[in-house]
C-alpha cells in the first residue's frame, strides 16, 4: 500500500469497483425509522476505546461485492423504505457507497442514514477522498464523530453524546435520533449471531455473557457506537 494514498481510492481502484463489505442486513427496525436495510463496510482508521466490532475495523478484504450485488441484497425486502450505512468507516468507500445510493434510489423512494467517525467539518474541509462530497448529497441524516465510551448516555442512535446528528433533508425530521429508546434485534446471518442496533448497556452485557462460552458458534456484535 503506497504511503499517503487514500485507503478507499486505492482499494476501490484495485478491486475494479467492488465494495469491501463487512455484512448486510436486508431488514431491521433497530437503526432508524421504518423498516431499513443496513450495509456495514469493512475497514476503519479509528481505534475507539470500547469498540465491539474490531474485526470490522481491520483494513483487509472481507466480502467483495459488486454494486449490483449490494443493491440487490439491500432491496431484497420490498417493504424496506430506508438504508443505513455504517461499518467500519463508510467514508473510506465513498465512491462505492455513492454508486449504491444512486442505484438504490433509482429503483425505490428511499431515505439514507449514514454513521461516520469523521466530524462533518472534517468531511467538508479535508475529506478522506474526492467522492465524499457527492456521497453526502445522497444522505438524509449523518451521525458524525468517534465513539467515546465515557460519554455513552444510553440514549438514541448516537453511541455517545459527543456525536452530532445532521439533517441534510427534512425526510426524517420527525424522528428523535438523540432520545429515541434504543432497540435491538439479534439476527442470524451467514451463520453468525449479530446484535443489530445501538445496544442499551444492559443488553450489551447480556449478549456478551450469552456468547462467552459458545466457542463453536461464531458470533459478532454489530452496533453503531462508532466502534
Amino acid at each position: 500500500m503506497k504511503k499517503n494514498t487514500p485507503i478507499s481510492t486505492q482499494f476501490f481502484n484495485r478491486q475494479n469497483g467492488l465494495l469491501n463489505v463487512a455484512e448486510i442486513s436486508p431488514a431491521t427496525r433497530s437503526l432508524g425509522p421504518g423498516l431499513r436495510s443496513v450495509l456495514w463496510v469493512q475497514g476503519c482508521p479509528f481505534h475507539c476505546e470500547g469498540c465491539i466490532a474490531k474485526d470490522w475495523t481491520l483494513l483487509k478484504e472481507n466480502k467483495l461485492m459488486t454494486v449490483d450485488e449490494v443493491v440487490g441484497k439491500l432491496l431484497s425486502n420490498p417493504n424496506v423504505t430506508g438504508i443505513t450505512f455504517s461499518g467500519g468507516e463508510p467514508m473510506l468507500q465513498a465512491k462505492g457507497l455513492l454508486e449504491v445510493a444512486l442505484s438504490a434510489k433509482e429503483q425505490r423512494a428511499l431515505n439514507i442514514i449514514c454513521f461516520t467517525g469523521y466530524e462533518l467539518k472534517h468531511l467538508l474541509n479535508r475529506p478522506p477522498n474526492k467522492w465524499v462530497a457527492e456521497l453526502l448529497q445522497t444522505i438524509d441524516v449523518l451521525i458524525d464523530g468517534q465513539y467515546i465510551r465515557n460519554l455513552n448516555d444510553n440514549k438514541g442512535l448516537r453511541g455517545s453524546s459527543n456525536q452530532k446528528v445532521h439533517f441534510f433533508t427534512d425526510r426524517l425530521k420527525n424522528f428523535d435520533f438523540e432520545k429515541h429508546i434504543r432497540t435491538n434485534e439479534i439476527q442470524i446471518l451467514d451463520g453468525q449471531a449479530l446484535l443489530i442496533g445501538v445496544p442499551p448497556k444492559q443488553m450489551l452485557l447480556a449478549f456478551e455473557s450469552a456468547i462467552a462460552n459458545l466457542d463453536s458458534f461464531p458470533s459478532r456484535l454489530v452496533d453503531h457506537e462508532r466502534a
